[in-house]
């Protein structure tokens, strides 16, 4: 008999798959081992390139939540860029690079001015900004800030991202009118275009609530009602009140014309968690409470988010809540930046990431860059409910001939912002 050509063929081919397999395995050896038994920086030809990142925050009063089901948290933010430079750095060893992160929390009557000009003078010039506006304004216009970069975590003022913009300053989470913007789509999605707004007497309240009055316009609902919380709220913890607060919400919501959502704008979080359920018409809630429009939530799992939720929480003991999520991004994007270029001063990394090279992964299923016009941080915006993902903005039909999620906020021809690329001035309306 004649051999089969074939099995030669199907032999050859087996032998090749072999040693595509057995090549694989070693070079995941190869990684599992580097990551088991990191490369020494000092032992690389290359000098090591050391990037130093600084947290600055402040100690601020924090309510408890209104709820006992969420815990009080004190330590959000710096946990998520804890982790971030365990990233970097696992990166970083490999091509001779090193992250450190050094924590600047001053106390709730210290003077994070005074300390900012300290670490300024130091050399230091990557900041992640975990401050409140008024103090993120001071320590930005300071003039030896003029070439740093504070990456602002905590803030969703659009002042911050209009006539109060900064050239020094890159926000990382969303604004008020993106986050109004998402859910806006998903309510006119949805074609629950009537809306029943009710705000809060606190200056963020006011701001959430000219946002979604702003949206409304935008994307065709119409706010057919709109009354401030008035009552004093008793003590968050050891006031049950339920036969109050369930005299208090009917009457509340009681008298308006026929709509199909209620729009809570309380940032402080004083009443907003009561709304639901109350109401005197049978209607979902949504705004600050109910349904939300958050950069993070504790039930998103798309896009290896539990990988990211679950890592999270070995390493901390909790869930990872939104500040943590902005601080660890911005971390990241240091450290993308320094890895893709390596180089560490702070007007490299700014060339960069206005770059058009650059993209940082946040686990949104996209890469996430940085908007030139007013330094806001690109991203899709999770919809959520207490307990589970609902949807994610931009909602399909919503167009833009650049980037969909320049739908949500303002986009380049709506801005007050004129950044001027040589100094952190003040924009003018």
């Amino acid at each position: 008999m004649h051999p089969d050509p074939h099995i030669h063929t199907r032999s050859r081919a087996h032998a090749a798959i072999v040693m595509r397999v057995a090549t694989l395995a070693l070079l995941a050896l190869l990684v599992a081992t580097s990551e088991a038994k990191p490369v020494d920086p000092k032992s690389a030809d290359r000098p090591v390139l050391t990037t130093t990142i600084v947290y600055l925050g402040k100690d601020y009063d924090e309510p408890p939540p209104l709820s006992l089901v969420d815990k009080q948290v004190k330590d959000k933010g710096i946990q998520g860029a804890r982790i971030a430079l365990g990233e970097d750095n696992r990166t970083g060893r490999l091509i001779g690079q090193d992250y450190k992160l050094l924590e600047a929390i001053v106390p709730k009557d210290g003077d994070v001015v005074a300390k900012a000009r300290e670490l300024l003078a130091a050399g230091h010039g990557l900041f992640v900004a975990d401050l409140e506006t008024p103090d993120l304004l001071a320590v930005s216009d300071l003039p030896e800030a003029r070439n740093a970069i504070f990456f602002d975590v905590r803030t969703s003022d659009d002042r911050l991202r209009q006539e109060q913009c900064r050239a020094n300053v890159f926000h990382i989470g969303p604004s008020w009118a993106m986050r109004a913007d998402a859910l806006a789509q998903y309510l006119a999605w949805k074609k629950w275009r009537r809306w029943f707004l009710v705000v809060g007497k606190t200056p963020a309240d006011q701001d959430f609530a000219a946002a979604i009055r702003r949206a409304a316009s935008r994307f065709g609902a119409k706010i057919i009602g709109e009354t401030v919380y008035e009552f004093d709220a008793g003590s968050r913890r050891t006031d049950t009140g339920h036969q109050q607060i369930q005299t208090q919400m009917p009457m509340l919501t009681q008298g308006v014309g026929e709509h199909d959502v209620v729009i809570v704008a309380d940032v402080a979080d004083v009443f907003g968690e009561y709304m639901l359920f109350r109401t005197a018409l049978p209607r979902p809630v949504a705004g600050t409470h109910g349904l939300v429009a958050v950069v993070w939530h504790r039930s998103f799992e798309e896009y290896a988010g539990t990988q990211m939720q679950n890592r999270f929480e070995k390493k901390t003991g909790r869930v990872m809540t939104e500040r943590d999520y902005t601080a660890w991004l911005a971390v990241r994007i240091i450290g993308e930046a320094v890895v893709r270029t390596h180089e560490n001063a702070a007007a490299n990394v700014r060339a960069y990431i206005l770059s058009d090279k650059f993209e940082v992964a946040g686990f949104k299923g996209q890469g996430l860059n940085f908007r030139k016009w007013d330094l806001q941080l690109r991203q899709p915006i999770l919809i959520a409910g207490p307990r589970a993902l609902v949807s994610i903005s931009p909602q399909a039909g919503f167009l833009h001939p650049k980037y969909l999620t320049d739908t949500l906020g303002f986009d380049e021809p709506e801005t007050k912002c004129q950044l001027d690329n040589k100094t952190s001035t003040k924009g003018e309306d």
